[in-house]
C-alpha cells in the first residue's frame, strides 16, 4: 500500500482497492503525507502565500523599478483584473514579499494619484502583517 502511494496513486483508489475507509489508508502512510511532516518543535511556522490586489499605478511603478528577482518574479506572475476605468494586480506571494514590494515603491517620487494608491497597498499589507496602519 505504501509503495503504491509513492508511486502516485491516490488515497480514495487505495481504499476502493483494499476496501478500507480513506482515513485507515491516510493512517498507514502518514509519516509519508506532506501536511504531516514532522519539523522542530521550536521552529517557525512556514509562511503561507496571500493574494492581495495591488492597484495597477502601483504595479505600473514596480515594474520600472530595479527590484530583486524574487519580487520581479512576483511581479510577473501576477494577474490584472480590469477595474472600471483602471486595473489592479492580484499577487499572490508569502507577507514578507508583500513587505519587500511596499519598500521597493517610494512615495516620495509618486504623482499624487500613486501616493493615494500606495497607501491603499500599504495599509493591505500592513492588515495582513498584523500591524496598524
Amino acid at each position: 500500500m505504501r509503495t503504491a502511494y509513492l508511486e502516485g496513486r491516490s488515497i480514495g483508489a487505495l481504499a476502493r482497492a483494499h476496501d478500507v475507509s480513506r482515513g485507515a489508508i491516510r493512517t498507514a502512510v502518514a509519516d509519508l503525507l506532506p501536511e504531516y511532516t514532522a519539523a522542530a518543535p521550536d521552529a517557525p511556522a512556514p509562511e503561507l502565500p496571500v493574494a492581495l490586489d495591488m492597484p495597477g499605478t502601483v504595479a505600473d511603478f514596480l515594474r520600472a523599478a530595479d527590484l530583486e528577482p524574487a519580487e520581479r518574479a512576483t511581479l510577473d506572475q501576477g494577474v490584472t483584473v480590469q477595474r472600471g476605468q483602471g486595473h489592479t494586480l492580484r499577487v499572490t506571494a508569502v507577507p514578507a514579499i508583500h513587505c519587500r514590494l511596499l519598500d521597493g515603491s517610494p512615495g516620495t517620487s509618486a504623482v499624487p494619484a500613486q501616493r493615494n494608491a500606495r497607501r491603499e497597498y500599504e495599509n493591505r499589507v500592513s492588515t495582513l502583517a498584523g500591524d496598524t496602519p
